[in-house]
């Protein structure tokens, strides 16, 4: 029979049907509403979601077996025996804790969470968010003292919204700040120091298992949307790497049983699946702003459509000291400056539209350029990375981006790689073991020497650091 994938991401919930010829495909997709406020704030609505996921679900019909990945860092509070939200979904994109992360920071914090979560103190992170839910959400408390109030990410609240089990996986739980890594258990230092109550959290189980039945259905795979995505490239040996261009820009690279801990370098170590008792581990580098950024560029009315991001003439914009640094939501990997904001350099009277355009898809280009360097500074990479998302369909953003990471990038004509790897999760655990269907592999390798780029847009992200007060 098939297996079912659903895709619950930060803009969209997708359904990818494997039928038993191993063909794939994506049977429905629904877009969600991103809810924007004050502080960086940026929510869901708990129920949009749900029901998206049961539309996704009846139009993919009869399985063997459903994996479900979730958005990784997002989270919420439910009632625990009812299933009921009683808040919003708040998006692993919020950054309204930043007050509170900075108070964590100047207490000295930091040291506790990079040890035992192998996680810097940011808002990108489920626990301060958690925190704030309990503290800031009126009947979080009243379900607290009846023993009732569950906070925790998505995958969760859908879990026990669609099957009557309540669980995370391991690699979400690793998202929170509040999970060892070493141990792969709720780490009750970190869950005093954040003040959430570890038994308002879900048990953790591995990637695949049980995690209940839908309509008789077993759900037998949950995981992170990255990770899901790394599996489906086909990454399985210390040092595969792959990138997915989506919302933000998101790097792995498998390092095996090792936890790589560079604090002072920016990597986050991070749990890639488990299998039984077996973790396998990875370093995760992320852009928050890649295509988030473009949907920006064409809300500003700088370029009609995509479609004038594919080609330009001439040198590159940085070439020409045109430059833009796209910081929109602060940077990540391996700055970790929530304060560093968005900015342009280098304009000038004769600056067109088109340049403007073009330096952000050079940003987004270099930013990632950053991360790849930072990792190849810690591990082996292989030779070629992975890559898929958006951004990827455009010739001219694939072509620099090789140039600037000095790498070759693969791409594949099968585009629905995190869904094909929640359902790869999934198949695993029923005894079949899925193929990525056939289509055309590009190479694109480096045309030409660009360290100079990266040098001077180095300097630019030096100069948007620390901008906004926090």
């Amino acid at each position: 029979m098939a297996i079912v994938a659903i895709d619950q991401g930060t803009t969209s919930t997708r359904a990818l049907l494997v039928a038993d010829d191993g063909g794939a495909r994506i049977v429905h997709s629904e877009k969600h509403r991103q809810i924007l406020g004050a502080d960086g704030r940026v929510e869901h609505d708990p129920e949009e979601l749900i029901a998206h996921i049961q539309t996704c679900l009846a139009a993919a019909g009869k399985a063997e077996a459903i994996g479900i990945d979730n958005q990784g860092e997002s989270c919420l509070a439910w009632d625990a025996m009812t299933g009921e939200a009683i808040s919003p979904v708040i998006v692993w994109q919020d950054a309204r804790t930043m007050a509170e992360i900075e108070k964590l920071k100047s207490a000295g914090a930091e040291t506790e969470t990079l040890t035992r979560a192998g996680l810097p103190l940011d808002a990108y992170f489920s626990a301060t968010k958690l925190r704030w839910l309990l503290d800031h959400v009126p009947a979080a408390g009243d379900l607290l003292k009846q023993r009732r109030l569950r906070l925790g990410t998505t995958d969760a609240f859908f879990l026990q919204r669609l099957t009557g089990t309540c669980a995370t996986d391991a690699t979400t739980a690793s998202r929170t700040s509040l999970m060892n890594l070493a141990t792969g258990e709720w780490d009750p230092v970190l869950c005093d120091l954040f003040g959430v109550p570890m038994e308002t959290l879900p048990p953790i189980r591995p990637t695949i298992g049980e995690f209940g039945t839908i309509g008789g259905v077993p759900v037998t795979a949950s995981m992170v949307d990255q990770q899901a995505a790394l599996y489906g490239h086909g990454c399985r040996n210390t040092g595969d790497a792959k990138i997915t261009f989506g919302t933000g820009a998101f790097a792995l690279a498998l390092t095996g049983s090792e936890i790589l801990r560079r604090p002072d370098q920016g990597l986050l170590p991070t749990l890639a699946w488990q299998f039984g008792g077996e973790r396998t581990y990875a370093v995760d580098g992320g852009v928050y702003n890649a295509g988030s950024a473009v949907d920006w560029l064409l809300k500003l009315g700088l370029v009609p459509d995509m479609a004038a991001l594919n080609r330009f003439e001439g040198v590159p914009a940085i070439a020409r000291e045109l430059v833009f640094v796209p910081a929109l939501s602060g940077l990540a990997c391996p700055h970790w400056d929530r304060g560093a904001a968005g900015l342009w350099l280098g304009m000038g009277l004769e600056t067109t539209p088109a340049d403007l355009a073009r330096s952000v898809i050079e940003g987004i280009a270099l930013r990632t350029a950053e991360v790849v360097a930072t990792m190849a500074g810690n591990i082996t990479l292989d030779a070629r990375i992975s890559v898929d998302g958006g951004l990827t369909r455009n010739p001219y953003f694939l072509q620099f981006l090789a140039d600037v990471t000095g790498r070759e990038l693969v791409t594949r004509g099968f585009d629905e790689l995190t869904a094909f790897g929640c359902a790869a999760f999934a198949g695993r655990a029923v005894g079949r073991d899925l193929e990525l269907p056939p289509g055309a592999t590009t190479v694109v390798a480096p045309g030409q020497d660009s360290r100079e780029y990266c040098e001077r847009f180095a300097d630019a992200v030096a100069r948007a650091k620390s901008w906004r007060r926090v």
